[in-house]
């Protein structure tokens, strides 16, 4: 009966006491099991497997989301659009020249009138933001869509389906390369454009009824003057010293083509040739030596202004100086 009963007794062997160099090649490869890094041959072949059809599943995953998602989109329609985006529907006002980057956060625009390289220096600014305006054709060097651009009036018949409407900045005499935009007179143009909105259509203030009681009285003037003409079809612009300083030191004020952006460059719809119309607002004798707050405001029925946010307005400083 104990014969049956009988355990056979096992002890523990402890594993040989090696040496760290001699573990560590024992662990690089074990002759004995075969053991790579501690795993024989068919044990990495399933672990290579199965990370292979892992990342090959999360790969697949990611690109047939991917390629769904892009079926919802349009390479030049936005998908959120007026005040469903996040831009809104109202339009804020930009000016050119600004500062350089190393002052990204200063809106002063400061010169000497009699220093022919602070002169350029802005005048190159200038030239290099009007790059774009001036390219005509389709060939090397030239705008994509360049060649859908065709002159328009408040008169002229609406653009066909793939055209859009120039915006002949060497016209704007005197705010021209050529005459280094009136800087060197000490009367400066500054570039104004509305920012893009992707269907947006201005309603204009195109008759002298229900005009805003804040509108600059010369404005209501100039809108008495064409109202129920084709051209009173704008967004008008005004610009205006801050402060009652400001007013006195401005002096009197040009808008070259027109006071403000004609309703035939609306609404933008992302036609290649696009251009933002642009106002070049000539400051014909603003005081030297003085600090000048200017504010411009985009004038129109579906634009709202709010100094604080900067809701269809634009603010910069301007100093001539000529010492």
């Amino acid at each position: 009966m104990a014969d049956k009963t009988k355990v056979t007794e096992q002890y523990y062997a402890p594993p040989p006491d090696l040496g760290k160099w001699e573990s560590f090649r024992i662990f690089l490869y074990n002759s004995e099991t075969g053991q790579v890094l501690g795993r024989t041959g068919s044990s990495w072949a399933k672990i290579l497997l199965f990370y292979v059809i892992f990342y090959s599943i999360l790969v697949g995953f990611f690109a047939g989301m991917l390629a769904i998602f892009y079926q919802t989109l349009d390479a030049k329609t936005p998908k959120w659009q007026m005040e469903g985006s996040l831009i809104g529907n109202n339009p804020g006002l930009g000016f050119r020249p600004m500062p350089d980057s190393a002052t990204v956060e200063s809106t002063l625009i400061y010169y000497k009138a009699n220093d022919k390289g602070s002169v350029l220096r802005w005048a190159q600014v200038i030239d290099d933001f009007l790059d774009e305006y001036r390219k005509k054709g389709s060939g090397s060097g030239e705008a994509t869509g360049a060649e859908n651009r065709v002159p328009c009036s408040p008169t002229s018949a609406p653009v066909g389906e793939h055209q859009v409407c120039d915006v002949p900045v060497d016209d704007f005499n005197p705010c021209t390369s050529a005459k280094q935009y009136n800087f060197e007179e000490g009367g400066p143009c500054v570039f104004l454009k509305l920012n893009k909105i992707f269907n947006w259509t201005p309603r204009a203030y195109n008759t002298t009824e229900g005009l805003p009681d804040n509108m600059p009285e010369d404005l209501k003037q100039h809108i008495k003057l064409v109202s129920g003409k084709p051209e009173a079809n704008t967004v008008w612009v005004s610009c205006e010293g801050e402060n009652p300083a400001d007013v006195e030191n401005i002096g009197p004020i040009q808008y070259i083509p027109r006071r403000g952006f004609p309703n035939f460059y609306y609404p933008f719809t992302n036609k290649e040739g696009y251009l933002s119309p642009l106002v070049a607002v000539l400051f014909e004798k603003p005081r030297t030596g003085v600090l000048i707050n200017i504010e411009c405001k985009a004038w129109a029925k579906n634009i709202q202004y709010d100094r604080y946010e900067r809701r269809g307005s634009v603010h910069f400083e301007l100093m001539v100086d000529r010492s």
